[in-house]
């Protein structure tokens, strides 16, 4: 239950997918938005005032000291409001799509961005302002370069809160990026030889407080961890949840406890056998992601899962989401769910990316 001052808000991004091969012409992008609703109500509202002509949010971040201030990653850079949405205006960004947003774990004036095109952009004044880091050194696998370029989208960031000067990017279809200097230049961590895209098909990146250098990614197809900054990943062996391997999407630490971690996967997408039929499962961790198990949702939701979200300030309060718009709610840390859905058709040109809460 919320407190006398404090209320959890959910919010949720819908975007559509873009082209992944330079050059392509993707799906026509629908009318994506942003979708709120407070612990207590049923409905969902869409909150777009100020935000560009059918927004397409692929990333949200609530401020870390203030949960009234919201950020929204659009095609049209980064836009802010200070009222949960109701009202926004765009921030001093460049252009382009963000897909990435993120916050330094120790001052909340520093935030990060994640673009396509590889461009990481930061905030040194609680994301007034922002400025492109350099990314000039970063070099690729070869296998999404060649034969056809893949464009180099930063599709999840996160800073080691041990260390701030290390940060990490996940690239979809690129492998792993740091910066060892607080996010001035970047350079590609990713090693060894590759003859297939999954591994290199990042879908999100973690560091894990609870050890110095513990670092997690998912990919297309499974978890991989580093307990040294980067360097001599291995497997995490999660039982095989469906036939054919699982679509890892989503990757959070519990932030107020870092033992507690949670997976968004599912099935279908990527490299899935053909007519895999798609389904979403949340996994959860309580060693740090030692050893996960499934929770139990009640159902298997009926696309595959995208995101988590964890309510810092009133952390027994654990969303996640499904890509067609299933949302799950906890109030007791994952023990029991409810379940609502975002309004809508959903399709490749419409589903979820980001979720949020707070």
């Amino acid at each position: 239950m919320a407190t006398q001052t404090h209320k959890t808000h959910v919010f949720v991004g819908l975007s559509g997918e873009n082209a992944l091969v330079v050059g392509a012409e993707g799906n026509p992008l629908g009318s994506g938005g942003i979708f709120r609703q407070a612990e207590g109500e049923t409905e969902w509202a869409s909150i777009t005032k100020g935000l560009p002509a059918d927004p397409q949010v692929k990333a949200l971040l609530l401020d870390p000291k203030n949960s009234t201030h919201i950020f929204a990653g659009t095609q049209d850079g980064i836009y802010r409001s200070s009222d949960r949405g109701e009202n926004w205006e765009r921030t001093d960004s460049p252009s382009g799509d963000v897909w990435s947003l993120a916050a330094h774990p120790n001052d909340s004036a520093i935030l990060f961005a994640g673009y396509d095109k590889c461009m990481v952009c930061r905030s040194n004044n609680g994301g007034s302002t922002w400025k492109k880091m350099n990314t000039a050194n970063i070099s690729f696998p070869n296998i999404t370069m060649q034969p056809t370029e893949i464009v180099k989208r930063v599709i999840g960031i996160s800073v080691d809160p041990n260390n701030p000067q290390d940060v990490y990017g996940a690239i979809e279809v690129g492998g792993l990026i740091a910066s060892r200097d607080g996010g001035d230049n970047w350079e590609s961590i990713t090693d060894g030889h590759y003859t297939h895209l999954g591994p290199v098909d990042l879908h999100g990146v973690q560091v894990n407080p609870s050890s110095p250098g513990l670092v997690y990614i998912i990919t297309q197809l499974a978890m991989f961890r580093s307990r040294e900054r980067g360097k001599n990943w291995e497997f995490v062996p999660i039982d095989e949840m469906f036939p054919g391997g699982s679509y890892c999407r989503g990757l959070i630490v519990d932030p107020t406890d870092p033992k507690t971690m949670y997976l968004a996967a599912g099935a279908g997408g990527g490299s899935a056998p053909p007519g895999t039929e798609e389904s979403g499962v949340l996994i959860r961790s309580k060693d740090a992601g030692e050893t996960w198990q499934q929770v139990d949702l009640g159902e298997v939701a009926s696309s595959r899962m995208f995101e988590i979200a964890i309510d810092r300030d009133e952390p027994s309060h654990v969303y996640c989401c499904a890509r067609d718009g299933q949302v799950y709610g906890s109030s007791d840390r994952g023990d029991t769910w409810s379940k609502s859905q975002i309004p809508g058709e959903m399709s490749r040109s419409r589903h979820v990316y980001p979720m949020v809460c707070g």
